[in-house]
């Protein structure tokens, strides 16, 4: 197996229907992982993982996007063909895992592995719902949040604010988010041969729905879905939000596109790196090329050897930008808003970023299994250490208004950065 370098992105990257999309593919080796991949895929981690998936607490049907693995990789066993059977098993990279006592390491069985590499390219196996749990004058209930378009659920006519009130005959009161979120995509914590069959495109999920005092059955097959990483919405007076929620494949190509095509020329751009857990570095990389000339982004140490990542010449270093974190910017975003803060290239407004730092090495075991471990750790461009520390935000705002008052906050000081006649 190449080596390649992770990181993970949100695990709640999902079909948004507000704002417009822009889709383009690319393949890169370079990227950052940390441990929270294992507990997206697993489900393990509960209701707690929703902080870091979405400031309003939703969970999206999918695998966390760009939860690892590059695309240059020669298959690996049970990639393809027959199931190998020790698809379902992770114990030598568990045990190495265990040995290391690092908290950021991670193991992944072949199946898991071969998963986290489609994720990277922005796909999974679902119906297109993103759920959360609320609480209305009904009690609490886990409700529909969006419905990505052209997905088995939109064309069976869900809608946000459907009530979920089973996954194939399973109640899902008092599941975790993310349980109900395995529920919907069929996934195992170590699936089988059968299970993956279970799980695949053209599998079947029950939902048990209510909407407006009705309750109905509906019967959905799974398919294979793509999800879109870069969204832009109108803010007024021609600035625009452009949220990045994972740095997938072309991410970075997608970000630049976006600005070029949809913000006037000379409008500020409200960058809403929130909940973004990272992804793809040269993706990051990429994506800040677009707001510098050149220049340095960030450097990393490689097995004791610092190497460093450059900004593309020609980049737009002209254009009002406010960058938005909060404590689900991680890893990869975090390097993003640092280097445009260490530049002097924008305001970053929000609360202080997870602080995930450290560089991850996959290694393939004898027995097909996947293990991740800490090589290294990256800084920004003036040498501050991200990991443990987070980015410290030029404007801390904690608001009662949630994710729209931190962007009414944001666009107050994208107001003032305009400097239009």
């Amino acid at each position: 197996m190449s080596g390649t370098w992770r990181s993970v992105p949100s695990p709640a990257c999902g079909g948004d229907t507000g704002p417009r999309r822009i889709r383009r593919g690319a393949a890169l080796a370079l990227v950052f992982v940390s441990v929270l991949a294992t507990g997206a895929v697993t489900g393990a981690w509960g209701d707690g993982v929703r902080a870091l998936a979405d400031p309003a607490g939703a969970g999206a049907e999918l695998n966390s996007p760009a939860s690892g693995g590059s695309t240059d990789h020669s298959p690996r066993p049970g990639a393809g063909g027959a199931p190998d059977p020790r698809a379902g098993s992770a114990h030598d990279a568990e045990e190495l895992v265990s040995r290391s006592g690092d908290r950021w390491s991670a193991s992944y069985s072949a199946r898991e592995y071969e998963g986290l590499q489609r994720d990277l390219h922005g796909e999974y196996v679902g119906v297109g719902l993103s759920v959360r749990r609320a609480h209305d004058a009904r009690g609490a209930a886990v409700s529909v949040t969006r419905v990505q378009p052209g997905s088995p659920a939109r064309e069976a006519g869900l809608r946000p604010g459907d009530r979920l009130h089973s996954v194939d005959g399973k109640a899902v009161e008092g599941l975790p988010v993310t349980e109900v979120v395995s529920r919907l995509r069929g996934a195992q914590p170590r699936p089988t041969a059968r299970d993956a069959e279970a799980s695949a495109p053209g599998s079947t999920v029950r939902l048990r729905l209510a909407r407006d005092g009705r309750q109905w059955t509906e019967t959905l097959r799974r398919a294979r879905l793509t999800v879109d990483s870069v969204t832009v919405r109108e803010l007024g007076g021609g600035a625009r939000l452009v949220k990045v929620s994972s740095f997938t494949a072309g991410s970075g190509e997608q970000l630049r596109r976006a600005v070029e095509e949809e913000v006037p020329p000379g409008a500020g751009v409200l960058l809403d790196l929130r909940g973004n857990s990272g992804g793809l570095l040269h993706e990051a990389v990429d994506a800040a090329s677009g707001f510098l000339d050149g220049g340095l982004v960030a450097t990393y140490d490689d097995a004791g050897r610092e190497r460093a990542l450059y900004a593309e010449r020609g980049g737009d270093t002209e254009r009002p930008l406010v960058v938005l974190v909060d404590g689900g910017t991680m890893s990869a975003a975090e390097l993003l808003a640092g280097a445009l803060q260490d530049r002097g290239r924008a305001v970053v407004v929000g609360s202080r970023t997870f602080g995930k730092g450290s560089v991850q090495m996959p290694s393939e075991q004898p027995d097909g299994s996947v293990a991740e471990l800490t090589v290294g750790h990256y800084a920004t461009p003036s040498g501050r250490q991200v990991d443990g520390k987070g980015i410290t935000p030029d404007l801390s705002v904690s608001l009662p208004g949630g994710a729209e008052g931190a962007v009414a906050k944001g666009r107050t000081v994208l107001s003032g950065l305009d400097t239009r006649p």
